[in-house]
């Protein structure tokens, strides 16, 4: 049997389409749950503002309401709408929980398709869609899944207006290349269809060879396989040279690792004190170039 019905609730209007299920009495074992008082199958909800705007769309494989728990949906899929009634987001994941308020509360792996097509996989213990001012956050741990990097974070925030994601707290980005960066307050900038990681706190890139601190954070493009490392930028070999120079270019575009600057450049080594106007090291051959003016001194 087919209903439909309005549902006011704290300025919000509602609209459920769903199918019943007479087979009531069935248990969700894998999910824990003794018993429910109604499940609905290809359950979907669209809810408004008082100004009759949409918010968003709710679709769920599976509803189950509960005397005294939360609304429960089995593969669920919120299409989020901006102002001009736009899609936004869309968030998908295998469960999630309605509160009373209208919060929407994601459990575990979530994808985000965000504005410009970029793609994001989350998983986290929990993930709070606010209907009302339409945030995505989590207060919890994050384990975010780039492109060729895994991002380990203590929380997460999704502003909506700049179409920025924030990683919150202490940050750990492991590269497919073995490399990782520590670092904190990590902003995803999706802007221009583009995706970059951005933060302007102390970061350090740590590589086979190499230990590399940034006083002014960094960017790292994700497209063209860029890291900037910014303001005053130390490099530490093994061997106890430090090269220090500024505004440092880590580039792993061709599967290797070559650091860039143009930046005036100390080279300090246990026999060696030299002053350049920049330096080329390409790391998988350990060839060091320093560039323009030079200026030696050795003991």
């Amino acid at each position: 049997m087919a209903a439909v019905f309005w549902l006011f609730r704290d300025n919000f209007t509602a609209i459920y389409v769903f199918q019943k299920d007479s087979k009531l009495t069935q248990t969700l074992k894998d999910e824990g749950i003794a018993s429910y008082i109604e499940k609905i199958d290809n359950f979907s909800l669209k809810e408004y503002s008082n100004k009759n705007l949409l918010l968003h769309y709710i679709e769920a494989e599976t509803y189950y309401n509960f005397k005294d728990a939360p609304v429960l949906l089995l593969n669920i899929k919120v299409t989020q709408y901006d102002d001009k009634e736009r899609e936004s987001n869309i968030l998908k994941s295998k469960r999630a929980k309605i509160l009373e308020t209208g919060e929407i509360i994601f459990n575990g792996e979530v994808n985000i398709l965000s504005k410009g097509g970029i793609y994001h996989e989350i998983d986290t213990e929990i993930l709070v869609v606010d209907p009302e001012t339409k945030q995505i956050n989590s207060n919890k741990d994050v384990t975010y899944l780039g492109e060729d990097a895994t991002i380990f974070s203590q929380g997460m925030q999704i502003d909506n207006a700049n179409n920025i994601m924030l990683l919150e707290g202490e940050i750990l980005i492991q590269q497919e290349t073995g490399s990782k960066i520590n670092t904190k307050d990590l902003n995803i900038n999706l802007a221009n269809g583009e995706k970059h990681y951005q933060t302007n706190k102390k970061s350090t890139y740590i590589s086979r060879d190499n230990t590399i601190n940034s006083e002014k954070g960094l960017d790292l493009d994700m497209k063209r396989n860029l890291t900037k490392l910014l303001g005053k930028v130390e490099i530490l070999q093994k061997s106890g040279t430090k090269i220090l120079t500024n505004d440092l270019i880590v580039d792993q575009s061709g599967g290797g690792e070559v650091y860039k600057s143009s930046k005036p450049t100390n080279y300090k080594s246990q026999f060696a004190d030299i002053k350049s106007q920049g330096m080329y090291y390409d790391v998988l051959t350990q060839r060091i170039e320093l560039i323009g003016g030079v200026e030696a001194h050795y003991e």
